[in-house]
């Protein structure tokens, strides 16, 4: 995995700045607001499209490049659909390496 993208959502994921799966990432919404969202491009369409809806009402930035088998490899799973960062620092982080590649 050279992209460094996976290897900073990686790093997010293993500090606890990440959350995980559809549930996690429901709850996680509704208590609180998160800069980063990540969805797989490969993801089920009423999935993927309910966090759009979602993360454009919130002011989210979606990042949605990434095959749910990529996401989950960055964050040692077998496949993850969505990923939320929810740290400034390393949202910022993956936002500037986004922009410069």
């Amino acid at each position: 995995m050279s992209d460094k993208v996976l290897n900073l959502l990686g790093l997010a994921c293993r500090a606890g700045k990440a959350v995980c799966g559809d549930g996690a990432a429901q709850k996680t919404l509704k208590r609180r607001r998160v800069p980063l969202l990540f969805l797989a491009s490969d993801g089920g369409s009423d999935n993927v499209e309910k966090y759009r809806r979602l993360a454009e009402r919130k002011g989210i930035t979606v990042v949605d490049t990434y095959t749910k088998d990529e996401l989950g490899s960055a964050v040692g799973k077998a496949q993850t659909v969505i990923i939320l960062i929810d740290d400034k620092g390393f949202a910022g982080a993956i936002e500037k390496v986004k922009r410069d590649e």
